[in-house]
C-alpha cells in the first residue's frame, strides 16, 4: 500500500495494458533513494514521489496536474501543498485505476495515447479543495485504492511552491514538530532592540532531530512559510521571458526564474542576475527589507540595530537540518520604543555653550535672537571626534555639515527668525564641543587655526637637554603657549590620541609644565611659521609637546599634540 514511489510507475501506468488485471509493481527502495537523492530527476515531472517534498512552479492562469497511485484500500495518506509567494488554488481528486486496457477482451493493447485519455480524461472524485496562501493538509487514515490527482492553479502571478505526499505519515513525520504552544513571545523591547523567546520543537528536544532555527525580521507582514521567504528574498517580480509552459527545464534554468537551486538551498540569497539566455536583461530592484538570521538551536535571540518608534514583524521558523524541511511557529508583531524625547538647549547670543554627544547621539539647541538682525554666525570648536551640524530656520534646512577642529558658518538673518540647530555624534565616539552663536559679526570667541596643526620636530637639532619645535600660525594675532610633560617610553599613539581633547585648555595644565607664552602673527600667510627651542630637558627621555592658541575671548584651542625624545648620549 504505497504512493507513487518510483516514478517509473506512471510510465507503466501509461504503457499497453494485457487484457489481463496486472498489479502495479511495489517500491524499490534502493531506486527509490537513489532518485529521491538526484532532486532533479523530479524537475518538470508530473509525478509525486511517496516520502520525499518536491519543489514546482506555476505560470499565471495555466493549471498543472501532479499523479501518484494508492495501491490497496484502508491505506494511510497525508499531502501537504506549501504555497511561496502567491496564493493557490488546488484540489484534490481520485478515480478508479484501469483493471483492463480493452473491453473486448482480445489482449491486443490499447494506443498509449488511447489509455493516457482514459485516465487522465475522466473526473475523479473530489476529496479536499483549497484556495488560499496557508500551508494546507490533506490527512486520512484510511484512504481508497486509485490513481490520485492534485491539480494546482496560480491566478496571481507566475510562482513556485512544494507538495510533499506520503502513505506513512505517522513514521515519516517530515516537518519538524510544533510545541503546544507556538507563539513567539517578546520579552523585552527597546529602542533599537527586541528580545524573542519560543518554545523548543519536539522533535529537537524529544526526538533528538537536528533542529535549528531561523528568525525573520521585515516591516510588511508576516509570512506562513520558509519558502515564501526565501521567494521574496530572490525574486524581484518581473520574471525573465520564459519559455513556453510544457517545455523541459533544467535544475540550472530554475535560477533564472527567481526559483531556489538545489544547490543554494537553506543559504541567504539576494536578488538573482538575469541571463542573456533568454533573450533580455531586467533591471535589478532595490533589495527588500527583509532578513533571515539562523541561530542554531537556541531558543531566546535578542534582534538588534533596529529603528525606533518603528513596527517589524517576527516570524521564527523550525529547520530540520537533515531534510531541509521546515515549519512556521505562530508569527508576532512589534512596535519599538521611541527615542527619548531630546532636551532642548537654549543659546544665548555671543555666549559659549559646552555641548557633550553620545556616540551616535544627538543634541538640539535653539537660538532666537532677541533683535533683528542682518547675519547670525555660528562657531563650533568640535573638541574630539567630527560632529554633524544641522542648522534650520523656521524649518528650513539653511546649513548641513561635517565639521572637525573649529569651523565658523555666517548665515543671512531674517527679523523674529528662529533657529533649530541638530547636532549629531560620529560613529566612532562620544563627542564634545562648544558652540557660540551671535548676531554680532565682529565678536569671535574662538581663535582662527591654519589648516595643519601639527607641530613638527627637527632631528638634527635634536640634544640632550633641548628640542627644537616649529607649528604654523595665522594673519590673526594670537596668543601660543607651549606646554611639555615628561611619559614614559611606552607611551604611543594610542594613549595620545585619547589626550587628544582640543577643549582642554591651559588652566588644566600644571604650572612646572609651562615652557613660555608669546604673541605671533603674519600678514604673509606662506611665511606665518614659529620656531621654538625647549631647554632643561633630561637626556634619553621622552616628552609630550602640546601648543595652544588663545583668542581674544580666551577661548582656546589645542594643536595636535607631539611626542618627542632627547638624544641618550651627546
Amino acid at each position: 500500500m504505497l504512493l507513487l514511489r518510483c516514478p517509473l510507475l506512471l510510465l507503466l501506468l501509461l504503457l499497453p495494458l494485457s487484457s489481463r488485471p496486472q498489479k502495479l509493481p511495489t517500491r524499490d527502495e534502493e531506486l527509490f533513494q537513489m532518485q529521491i537523492r538526484d532532486k532533479a530527476f523530479f524537475h518538470d515531472s508530473s509525478v509525486i514521489p511517496d516520502g520525499a517534498e518536491i519543489s514546482s512552479y506555476l505560470f499565471r492562469d495555466t493549471p498543472k496536474r501532479y499523479f501518484f497511485v494508492v495501491e490497496e484500500d484502508n491505506t494511510p495518506l497525508a499531502v501537504t501543498v506549501t504555497p511561496c509567494d502567491a496564493p493557490l488554488e488546488w484540489k484534490l481528486s481520485v478515480q478508479e485505476l484501469p483493471e483492463e486496457a480493452s473491453g473486448e477482451g482480445s489482449g491486443e493493447p490499447e494506443p498509449l495515447e488511447q489509455q493516457k485519455q482514459q485516465i487522465t480524461n475522466e473526473e475523479g472524485t473530489e476529496l479536499f479543495s483549497y484556495k488560499g496562501n496557508d500551508v494546507e493538509y490533506f490527512v486520512s487514515s484510511s484512504s481508497p485504492s486509485g490513481l490520485y490527482q492534485l491539480d494546482l492553479l496560480s491566478t496571481e502571478k507566475d510562482t513556485h511552491f512544494k507538495v510533499y505526499a506520503t502513505t506513512t505519515p505517522e513514521s515519516d513525520q517530515p516537518y519538524p514538530e510544533l510545541p503546544y504552544d507556538p507563539r513567539i513571545d517578546v520579552t523585552s523591547l527597546g529602542r533599537t532592540t527586541v528580545t524573542l523567546a519560543w518554545k523548543p520543537s519536539p522533535t529537537a528536544s524529544l526526538l533528538k532531530q537536528p533542529i535549528q532555527y531561523c528568525i525573520v525580521i521585515n516591516k510588511e507582514h508576516n509570512f506562513k512559510s520558509l519558502c515564501a521567504v526565501e521567494a521574496k528574498l530572490s525574486s524581484d517580480d518581473a520574471f525573465m521571458m520564459a519559455p513556453k509552459p510544457g517545455l523541459d527545464f533544467s535544475p540550472f534554468d530554475f535560477a533564472h526564474f527567481g526559483f531556489p537551486s538545489d544547490n543554494n538551498s537553506g543559504k541567504e540569497r539576494g536578488f538573482l542576475k538575469s541571463s542573456s539566455k533568454f533573450g533580455r536583461h531586467t533591471s535589478s530592484k532595490p533589495r527588500v527589507d527583509l532578513h533571515k538570521v539562523c541561530i542554531g538551536n537556541k531558543n531566546i535571540f535578542t534582534v538588534s540595530d533596529l529603528k525606533p518608534d518603528t513596527q517589524y514583524y517576527f516570524d521564527m521558523f523550525a529547520v530540520n537540518t537533515n531534510t531541509n524541511t521546515s515549519t512556521a511557529y505562530v508569527g508576532t508583531f512589534a512596535r519599538t520604543k521611541e527615542e527619548a524625547k531630546q532636551k532642548t538647549v537654549e543659546l544665548k547670543d555671543g555666549k559659549v555653550t559646552d555641548v557633550f554627544v553620545k556616540r551616535k547621539g544627538a543634541k538640539f539647541l535653539r537660538f532666537a535672537p532677541v533683535s533683528s538682525h542682518q547675519k547670525v554666525t555660528f562657531s563650533i570648536h568640535s573638541c574630539l571626534d567630527a560632529v554633524q551640524i544641522q542648522v534650520r530656520r523656521d524649518g528650513k534646512l539653511l546649513l548641513s555639515q561635517n565639521v572637525e577642529g573649529v569651523r565658523q558658518f555666517q548665515l543671512r538673518g531674517k527679523a523674529k527668525a528662529k533657529y533649530l540647530i541638530r547636532l549629531k555624534g560620529s560613529k566612532k565616539g562620544a563627542s564634545v564641543l562648544k558652540i557660540l552663536a551671535t548676531t554680532r559679526p565682529n565678536k569671535q570667541s574662538f581663535p582662527s587655526l591654519p589648516e595643519d596643526t601639527r607641530i613638527k620636530a627637527f632631528d638634527k637639532l635634536r640634544t640632550c637637554s633641548s628640542v627644537t619645535v616649529a607649528w604654523l600660525g595665522t594673519q590673526e594675532r594670537n596668543k601660543f603657549c607651549i606646554y611639555k610633560r615628561e611619559v614614559d617610553d611606552s607611551y604611543n599613539e594610542e594613549q595620545k590620541k585619547r589626550e587628544q581633547n582640543q577643549c582642554l585648555g591651559p588652566d588644566a595644565r600644571k604650572k612646572s609644565e609651562k615652557v613660555l607664552c608669546k604673541y605671533f602673527h603674519s600678514q604673509n600667510i606662506q611665511k606665518a611659521v614659529t620656531t621654538e627651542t625647549i631647554r632643561g630637558l633630561q637626556p634619553g627621555k621622552s616628552y609630550l609637546l602640546d601648543v595652544y592658541v588663545i583668542g581674544h575671548g580666551g577661548h582656546s584651542v589645542k594643536y595636535q599634540s607631539k611626542l618627542v625624545k632627547t638624544r641618550k648620549f651627546c
